[in-house]
């Protein structure tokens, strides 16, 4: 059974209030349901109560970066099954597989585009049919 995208909860961590914003509204016009956060601290208390569908994480963040968060996420057993996307402004070799290591299950380099994010969705979130134009 497809499930339209309204109220798809998808996560977006990033310590650029540009970024957050960016992603929010991209992901807001196909109908997601986007809850954000500044830090990783900051997630975690947000995670356990709106448990997303979907996870989308800065890798340089303070106090707790990008590879920590995603470790904490896919060591608890109730987020493990979550999709984590890591997101950079670095395309090196060394994060990709970092991020392969704390367990997470994509890649993004940023500046993504609404393509990028919306396929990244669509590849680990199978039942994810957008919605063109919400209101």
């Amino acid at each position: 059974m497809e499930q339209h995208s309204e109220g798809l909860k998808v996560m977006v961590i990033d310590d650029s209030k540009t970024i957050r914003r960016t992603a929010e509204t991209l992901l807001k016009k196909v109908g997601c349901d986007v809850i954000t956060a500044v830090d990783g601290f900051d997630a975690l208390a947000k995670i356990a109560d709106s448990h997303p569908r979907i996870i989308f994480v800065d890798i340089m963040m303070p106090r707790l970066d990008g590879y920590q968060t995603c470790a904490l996420i896919k060591n608890n057993s109730s987020f493990k099954s979550t999709p984590v996307i890591m997101l950079s402004s670095k395309d090196g070799l060394f994060d990709k597989a970092k991020g392969r290591i704390v367990g997470s299950d994509q890649y993004l380099t940023k500046p993504f585009s609404k393509e990028e994010l919306l396929g990244a969705i669509k590849a680990h979130v199978p039942d994810f049919a957008p919605v063109e134009h919400v209101s």
